[in-house]
């Protein structure tokens, strides 16, 4: 399924695209949310049988792949992960992407909510998160990147 959502087109990921999201590289204290730092994030990521139909990419109106989408369903709550490419972080852009991918995402899985997890010390993201409507339902420790991180787990209706 393929939508054009105002001006970003956001489909299903090519294997090209898994690679060239592969190597993006985010500025310290973000590149935590490099793909190279989780060797089984990147797995899933690169593998079209893991990969299967959950990540999308987006691209702009010039065909720019400029961020990506992950959307996975539990029951009637729909699972987002988001990330923009790294030189248009810190930029302003970040809400506006979010509510594409939602809006997407809603047209596509009909969910009555959303439902997201970002590491706790990302207080740019979650403050994107909050203005999107999201509020924080649970804080907790997950295993990423070779230890234990602090994370904060957030939901908004749909």
């Amino acid at each position: 399924m393929t939508s054009i959502v105002g001006q970003i087109r956001i489909a299903l990921m090519t294997q090209d695209e898994a690679e060239v999201i592969a190597d993006w590289r985010y500025d310290t204290p973000y590149d935590f949310y490099d793909w190279q730092a989780d060797e089984h994030d990147l797995a899933e990521l690169l593998d079209l049988g893991q990969r299967g139909d959950r990540y999308f990419s987006a691209n702009d109106a010039t065909g720019e792949l400029i961020g990506y989408f992950g959307f996975g369903r539990e029951g009637d709550v729909v699972g987002v992960g988001v990330g923009l490419r790294p030189d248009l972080t810190g930029r302003g852009l970040g809400l506006a992407f979010l509510e594409h991918g939602l809006d997407f995402a809603g047209k596509r899985f009909a969910p009555t909510a959303f439902k997201l997890s970002v590491a706790a010390f990302n207080t740019r993201a979650i403050t994107v998160y909050e203005r999107a409507g999201f509020v924080v339902t649970r804080r907790f420790t997950h295993e990423t990147n070779g230890g234990l991180f602090p994370f904060v787990e957030m939901e908004r209706p749909a």
